[in-house]
């Protein structure tokens, strides 16, 4: 822009001197100064504007580096949360196949367990079962040894009071009440 600002003086200068030529020396011409007032205008304000354009471009610069440093730190946390969660939910994984795998071992050992006490309860119960049966057995031995023993009460009564007489009988009964005191001791 100032290339062709220069350039655009440069051709009116040629053109003020061409006219100059003819009317007199080029410094007495107002479009001389005008030219002359515009070129130190220019050189004059190029500096401040040239630092102020650079100031803003500057600042944008930075502006733009500034979002880009927070995008990238931002990225970064993002990428080390992710880091944790994933590693997070590699753990709870692990966790809860490690609560999985105990879980079986505890249901296996519960079931091997519980096997065994059905075989001792089932033991126990054949002993009991056993041990009732030995108690009927016996029971009912009495009972016979007892049914026995009235039957042959019952019959030697009968016999006994067939076969002697009253005498007889009331003899035995004297001895017998005699030999019990000895028998009971």
């Amino acid at each position: 822009m100032i290339s062709t600002a220069f350039a655009a003086a440069a051709e009116h200068g040629a053109a003020v001197a061409e006219h100059a030529a003819h009317h007199g020396p080029f410094y007495t011409e107002a479009h001389f100064w005008v030219d002359v007032a515009f070129i130190l205008v220019v050189a004059l304000a190029y500096r401040p504007v040239s630092r102020a354009i650079a100031a803003g471009l500057d600042a944008r610069a930075a502006k733009i580096k500034s979002r880009l440093d927070e995008a990238h730190r931002l990225r970064e946390e993002a990428q080390e949360l992710l880091a944790t969660y994933q590693r997070k939910q590699r753990d709870a994984m692990k966790e809860a196949e490690e609560i999985i795998a105990h879980a079986k071992s505890e249901a296996e050992r519960l079931a091997v367990q519980a096997a065994k006490d059905l075989e001792v309860s089932m033991k126990r119960r054949e002993q009991m079962a056993i041990d009732r049966i030995a108690q009927a057995e016996a029971q009912a031995l009495k009972e016979v040894r007892n049914l026995a023993v009235d039957v042959a009460i019952g019959a030697a009564q009968k016999v006994i009071g067939e076969s002697l007489s009253a005498a007889q009988t009331g003899s035995l009964v004297d001895n017998a009440i005699k030999a019990l005191p000895g028998q009971l001791h």
